[in-house]
């Protein structure tokens, strides 16, 4: 098969309420899903011989603060195969504080470290995630860096010239 609009309206036949909406930009077209049809439409995307988007290349977060629903979280699929792109994207509804989306880990094992940073930094929460806790950031880091909310920290850059007075300000123990 191997056309993308065509991928799409089947897709949208066979997902009617799964699929959101469809948008096209650029050359780039993002697929709307709901976040309880992710699994099953991903599995459908990687196992339908006239799809194959067996590469998941990127799991990345997005705070559309102040809009509502405020998170969302995008898949960008590869079909090596077919040498074409797909942009999976779901907006999560629900309470602001505590997002949740089902992992995609069953359907793309290499999720795993993406759904990790996702969750550590804008405090996504993967429903069935076999190994969710934070990767980059300590296990005692308070809130989600990537949050548009959170409140910006701002350090003078140590130089030569200002050493000793930037390391006055430093946080670490003095003997």
């Amino acid at each position: 098969m191997a056309e993308l609009t065509q991928i799409v309206e089947r897709l949208k036949t066979k997902f009617p309420g799964g699929v959101e909406a469809v948008r096209e930009f650029r050359g780039e077209v993002t697929v709307q899903v709901r976040p309880d049809a992710l699994v099953e439409l991903g599995t459908f995307l990687r196992d339908d011989p006239d799809c194959d988007f067996n590469f998941l290349s990127d799991v990345s977060g997005v705070d559309y603060y102040p809009e509502e629903p405020r998170f969302g979280v995008n898949y960008h699929l590869l079909s090596m195969k077919y040498k074409l792109r797909l942009r999976l994207q779901v907006r999560l509804k629900g309470p602001a504080g505590a997002p949740r989306v089902p992992s995609v880990t069953s359907v793309w094992p290499g999720a795993n470290w993406f759904e990790r940073e996702t969750f550590d930094l804008f405090g996504v929460t993967f429903i069935g995630h076999p190994d969710l806790r934070r990767l980059l950031l300590p296990m005692d880091f308070r809130g989600h860096p990537l949050r548009r909310d959170n409140p910006a920290v701002q350090e003078e850059v140590q130089f030569t010239h200002n050493f000793e007075q930037v390391d006055k300000t430093k946080p670490y123990a003095k003997s």
